[in-house]
């Protein structure tokens, strides 16, 4: 029976409840957890926080109606850190710090009390990915001298850059088959942010190849872990065709990719030496004897606002 209280959050003679400040106005994300790694991807919704922001609520202990609660000390920490999947039982705290809410005392009834974690550095964006996941909670531990009480509460931070990157160059790129193929790309910038338009042009400058279709991709590719123990996925988060049928010299074709409705991440460049996120644009070519010819071209994704 107690099992179950537990798990419900419901602990033998206390409850503890925790709510951030602003929550109904604040965005929410679901903490949805990988489907491949056998994982529920279903995940209860937790509130955004800016990374600057100050992280701030009242903590309620409910104590059952004619029981006491002695205890030696009440605590909260703010915790950031880091999970490999493919190595149980790694939580790297990348971030943490604890204040007391109470010293030892009895409780009778119920209590509330504040908490504000207005210093606390939230460096990193929350990530949910196929081999690691970053984290944020809140965690509330009652010590006791026969069994301490603790319940963690999760939200997520998402960092943003108001300001356009000052530098955003073009790409322009070749692909060519000696005699056979010679193709120009070229996208508008080299830095999208996750809700803008890729805009792009395909030049062929010679075709001599069947070309039954092409295709336009977004890959993700995401590397966890250190040293000899890093595991390297890549997923095709956005896919379509973007010709149907065979080229003639000269001609132009166009690309527009409105990034709006697709679940994107910002790129990450070496998260805490423990991941990154890179993203490629993928160009595939396919001649009617179903040989692929790709080009693959990496860009920079990053966030202008929560979302």
């Amino acid at each position: 029976k107690n099992r179950k209280m537990a798990w419900l959050g419901l602990q033998p003679g206390a409850t503890i409840i925790l709510e951030f400040d602003g929550c109904e106005k604040r965005l929410t994300k679901a903490t949805n957890s990988n489907e491949k790694k056998g994982l529920s991807s279903l995940g209860e919704k937790v509130p955004i926080f800016e990374g600057k922001e100050a992280v701030s609520g009242i903590v309620t202990i409910l104590v059952s109606p004619g029981k006491k609660l002695e205890h030696l000390g009440i605590k909260i920490e703010m915790i950031g850190q880091i999970e490999l999947y493919n190595d149980k039982g790694s939580h790297k705290k990348f971030s943490s710090l604890v204040r007391e809410l109470d010293s030892a005392n009895v409780l009778i009834g119920n209590r509330q009390f504040l908490f504000d974690f207005s210093n606390m550095e939230k460096p990193y964006d929350s990530y949910n990915g196929l081999n690691v996941r970053l984290k944020y909670l809140v965690r509330v531990t009652i010590t006791r001298n026969y069994g301490s009480i603790a319940k963690d509460f999760e939200f997520a931070v998402q960092n943003i850059e108001k300001e356009d990157p000052a530098v955003n160059p073009s790409l322009k790129m070749e692909v060519g088959i000696e005699e056979c193929l010679h193709i120009e790309f070229e996208y508008d910038k080299s830095k999208y942010h996750l809700k803008d338009v890729i805009i792009g042009k395909i030049y062929f400058l010679l075709v001599r190849i069947k070309i039954k279709h092409m295709e336009f991709a977004v890959v993700r590719r995401e590397a966890a872990g250190t040293g000899p123990s890093v595991y390297n996925e890549s997923e095709t988060v956005i896919k379509y065709e973007v010709m149907d049928g065979v080229p003639v010299k000269g001609e132009c074709v166009p690309l527009r990719l409105f990034l709006r409705p697709y679940n994107l991440t910002p790129s990450y460049r070496s998260i805490d030496e423990k991941f990154s996120v890179r993203y490629y644009l993928n160009l595939v070519l396919v001649d009617e004897e179903d040989r692929r010819y790709f080009k693959q071209q990496e860009v920079t994704f990053w966030r202008k606002e929560l979302e």
